[in-house]
């Protein structure tokens, strides 16, 4: 068994799966190839039923399967499938869609003038043939192969335990490449990059970067990443091509799939506009739908963008071998330089068997009469024949070729003719030696010859190159920005919402079910953000983790979202103080901190800017401290903090300088017994203070009522507190365009326009703005719109 799977491995690597780096072919298309030149049927010849070449085939070199033998055909016939198909059909030979040919009684091939000049000298004794299978005709081992058919049509198979998947090139870069060897055979594979791009796949496309095509010339294998081109116009995308070897109707029910399972959105219709005059597949776009997000997730979700792993596999030698570009460009050189020589040789060895016979012609033409009359006095032919040899010294080939020679050649005109073949025939002769003797000629001969199939099929490229490494999208690419509502538990729940959930309502109103908690969790807090934005979360111990907002559970309003201790590494008594929202790490901006016992810290937002998972240290912490706010700060701006018991200090953030992440900060307000901060603010010119307390009360009062004190001050009275409002919960920096948003520790929410709440002095309890049920008191206040974070 162990030797009979070798055997039947062999068989499979050297003669069905893997090509000869010589000629690129595998021994089905090589005997397609050969047959039909047997068969005479050259591009500018009639074409002839597919099932005629496939019988051809399948009785004298191929032993097996039919279809085997016709789908091979077809393929070389595909533009689709080869860059540069090597036979021309007629009838239906298949489609990019994956619909079948015809039956081979219907179609009709011939051969391409490229596979003519693959199959170019094999008559003078070029290439070694072998026996058939059953030894009565033979057959080429390999073809002599002007071109570099390897690599500009490539080819894929899989063997046992191993396959090769080499992709097609363009035939001007790849014979840049190769006269490029030619000429420095120390040329290293950076060199050839400069003429061989990379690949060019007929379908067109893009490869993504350089360094799976680097990787690919080097060392044989890469990975490269296609994806089909596409253009956006108005409310549509048009893909115009698709990666390699995709099929069109496959990717079409995919994206269709995919659009069904809510994976790419946005999505109102899909049409195969694609004709003869090239590929076109429409996707029309809902009107809300943003046309970058939906083509990046087609990317993302959809063989539209694919990673083809690409290996130089080939035959060298009767071994399959892994080789990088310049290997193959070397084998191949080689290839051509053993033809030429043969070719060479052959042509010498010919030139000189007709220089023998017209030497003989000359000798009997000088003694015409003489030969004439020996000839009419012999009994027979071989005594004319031995007559001659003795009588002139000649050999039997010359005597056979004289007794041959018509009465015609006697003439004036034909002796003439004679003289000056001899002539050409010796300078011809001379010409073969010079070229056998001299290896630079035959190179020089190789380069001429690839210089001619190059002006031969020229053509441009097809696929595009991108030199930017394609990174994986990245994940809010493939995701629709939009404003959220983040909510956060006494106990660490954590969700997202989407802000358009929540109406606005007038001040008063008993508000909407926000989320559904116990007696045993309550909101701890609530901000407004872009789902595409950074969080920082700060800790009770002083460290900032990073999130961005779309990475949160998606919740309705009912629900409480997920721990954030499966979200974050938390220590175990560890726990999220303040949660920030960041949409960039601005160098020019800073992170403003305040702790619950008044004390303050300025920290450049870019000490901030390389997640780390675990987290860093933000704010070195004091026992029984934690941090209460925290704000993104230009350096210049003026800061408001607010307590608990209704006082506020406001001063310039001038008077705090930065300090690096480890720092403990300075004193920002002096706190009276038993008061604590609960928020702190920047206040901008015209802005109004609003102030929300415990019972639902609040008030709005100008900021120019606060006079501007240095940092470390007690402050002024901000609002009066007592057991009919209630201790203050939040103060915010607002402007009438603003809305706020309530939630109570119950869970009930209100929306309302900050424009429905009056402006009112420093020193009065404020009006209700929600009114609460019994032992309800309000948890958090967000502020939504207004001046930008």
């Amino acid at each position: 068994m162990k030797e009979s799977y070798v055997d039947y491995a062999m068989s499979v690597i050297m003669s069905r799966a893997l090509p000869d780096v010589r000629d690129g072919l595998k021994p089905v298309h090589r005997r397609i190839l050969y047959a039909m030149h047997q068969m005479g049927m050259t591009h500018n010849k009639p074409f002839k039923k597919s099932a005629r070449i496939v019988g051809e085939v399948l009785g004298k070199y191929h032993p097996h399967g039919d279809t085997a033998v016709y789908d091979a055909l077809v393929r070389m016939v595909q533009p689709f499938s080869l860059r540069y198909p090597l036979i021309q059909g007629q009838g239906n030979f298949g489609s990019v869609d994956g619909d079948n040919a015809a039956a081979m009684r219907y179609t009709e091939a011939r051969l391409q003038k490229i596979a003519e000049d693959i199959l170019a000298d094999i008559e003078k004794n070029t290439v070694d043939f072998l026996p058939n299978f059953d030894a009565t005709l033979d057959e080429p081992e390999v073809l002599p192969s002007q071109v570099p058919n390897l690599l500009i049509n490539g080819s894929s198979g899989i063997a046992v335990g191993m396959a090769t998947n080499i992709p097609p090139h363009n035939i001007t870069e790849i014979i840049d490449g190769v006269i490029a060897y030619i000429s420095n055979v120390d040329i290293t594979v950076d060199e050839l990059l400069h003429h061989i791009k990379g690949p060019d796949f007929p379908t067109g496309a893009t490869i993504m970067g350089m360094s799976g095509i680097r990787s690919l010339y080097h060392h044989g294998k890469g990975k490269l990443i296609v994806k089909g081109e596409a253009s956006i116009e108005h409310q549509t995308i048009i893909i115009t091509s698709i990666p390699y070897m995709v099929n069109k109707t496959l990717l079409i029910e995919g994206i269709a799939e995919a659009v069904k399972e809510e994976l790419i959105e946005g999505v109102r219709d899909i049409r195969d506009e694609s004709d003869r005059t090239g590929m076109r597949i429409v996707i029309s776009l809902k009107q809300s739908a943003d046309p970058q997000l939906v083509l990046n997730q087609l990317y993302k979700h959809s063989s539209l963008k694919t990673t083809v792993g690409a290996m130089f596999l080939a035959v060298h030698n009767k071994q399959p071998l892994i080789m990088n570009l310049k290997d193959m460009i070397k084998h191949f050189v080689l290839h051509r330089k053993t033809v030429v020589t043969r070719r060479t040789q052959f042509e010498l060895t010919e030139a000189e068997k007709r220089m023998h016979i017209i030497q003989g012609l000359k000798i009997a033409l000088e003694h015409i009469d003489a030969v004439i009359a020996l000839i009419k006095a012999a009994a027979d032919v071989v005594v004319a024949r031995t007559q001659l040899m003795e009588g002139y010294q000649l050999t039997e080939i010359q005597a056979t070729a004289i007794l041959d020679m018509k009465l015609q050649r006697i003439a004036k005109l034909e002796i003439e003719k004679l003289h000056k073949e001899h002539d050409e025939l010796a300078l011809f002769i001379v010409e073969c030696k010079d070229i056998l003797s001299n290896e630079h000629r035959i190179y020089t001969i190789i380069t001429q010859e690839l210089t001619h199939l190059k002006e031969a099929y020229h053509d441009e490229r097809k696929t595009t190159i991108l030199s930017a490494e394609d990174e994986e999208a990245l994940p809010e690419d493939l995701i629709q920005q939009e404003d959220v509502v983040v909510t956060i538990t006494q106990n660490g729940y954590i969700k997202q919402l989407p802000l358009a959930t929540y109406r606005e309502q007038h001040r008063g109103g008993l508000g909407i079910k926000g989320i559904e908690v116990n007696d045993e969790d309550m909101i701890h807090e609530l901000f407004v953000t872009s789902n595409h934005h950074y969080l920082l979360l700060f800790t009770t111990t002083g460290k900032v983790h990073w999130l961005k907002a779309y990475e949160l559970p998606l919740g309705s309003r009912y629900s409480k979202g997920k721990a954030i201790v499966n979200l974050l590494s938390l220590d175990p008594t560890e726990r999220v103080s303040a949660v920030l929202p960041v949409p960039s790490f601005d160098p020019d901006k800073f992170l403003f901190m305040t702790t619950k016992k008044g004390m303050v810290k300025k920290t450049p937002l870019t000490a901030f800017s390389n997640p780390r998972r675990g987290g860093i240290a933000s704010i070195d912490l004091k026992e029984d401290d934690q941090l209460v706010d925290v704000l993104i700060t230009d350096g210049t701006q003026v800061i408001l903090i607010a307590t608990a018991n209704g006082n506020a200090a406001k001063f310039n953030e001038q008077d705090v300088r930065a300090m690096g992440r480890t720092a403990g900060g300075v004193r920002g307000i002096t706190l009276e017994m038993n008061d604590v901060v609960v928020a702190a603010s920047k206040v901008t010119p015209n802005s109004t203070i609003l102030t929300i307390t415990q019972q639902g009360y609040g008030k709005r009062t100008s900021e120019t009522e606060y006079r501007l004190i240095r940092r470390g001050g007690k402050g002024v009275t901000n609002i009066k507190t007592g057991p009919r409002n209630g201790k203050v919960v939040d103060v915010l920096v607002v402007s009438e365009e603003d809305s706020i948003m309530i939630i109570s520790e119950k869970g009930l929410l209100i929306r309302t326009p900050v424009k429905d709440i009056s402006i009112i002095g420093r020193n009065t309890l404020g009006f209700t703005l929600m009114k609460l049920k019994e032992a309800d008191h309000v948890k958090a206040v967000a502020k939504i719109g207004g001046v930008s974070l």
